[in-house]
């Protein structure tokens, strides 16, 4: 379901509890993550679509476009410029793209293909040529989410990046749009 930004803010408490428990984040990050949350409905290209059954919200997928002027971008630009030349990806952030900000399936459902759906209706009909994303590295890249953005067509624009918010790394993949392959819908 394609939620309007005034839909997004009335579910953002729900939406996070979600973000929290398929993300292993500690819980009183919550009110944090309820006000960015909050602030990103009102970026330029925001986009967000949830997965319910029986009115329960088993998924969240939300974007919009990336700006040099928000913190995602900023961390992106910064890491990319200290790679060597030979390294670099061949993408032009200043073409625009679209930022998944956030995808998360709650625990209890994942491995249904809920992640699947729900990328695929964020990204159909994006306002980019580029989407890119940042997800946990994970060793050999041995997990439904890595498979899922392989299978879309995802590709690797900087590895083993860290946030200062988070001890993990971070992989940070990119995909031209419309999406190569969305089988399996």
């Amino acid at each position: 379901m394609h939620l309007r930004p005034d839909e997004f803010l009335l579910l953002t408490p729900e939406l996070v509890k979600i973000h929290l428990a398929a993300m292993d984040y500690p819980p009183g990050i919550f009110d944090s993550r309820l006000r960015a949350w909050r602030s990103d409905r009102l970026k330029p290209g925001f986009h967000a679509v949830v997965a319910t059954h029986d009115s329960e919200v088993l998924g969240v997928a939300y974007g919009f476009l990336g700006d040099p002027a928000y913190w995602w971008d900023r961390q992106l630009r910064h890491a990319l410029r200290g790679l060597p030349s030979a390294s670099q990806p061949k993408i032009d952030l200043n073409e625009g793209y679209f930022e998944v900000a956030e995808i998360h399936v709650h625990p209890d459902y994942q491995g249904a293909g809920i992640g699947r759906r729900l990328i695929t209706a964020l990204l159909d009909g994006a306002p980019a040529h580029l989407a890119l994303l940042s997800t946990p590295e994970v060793a050999g890249e041995h997990n439904a989410a890595f498979g899922l953005y392989r299978s879309l067509g995802f590709f690797d624009v900087l590895r083993h990046h860290y946030y200062e918010s988070d001890p993990r790394a971070f992989a940070i993949l990119g995909a031209w749009l419309p999406l190569a392959s969305s089988s399996g819908l």
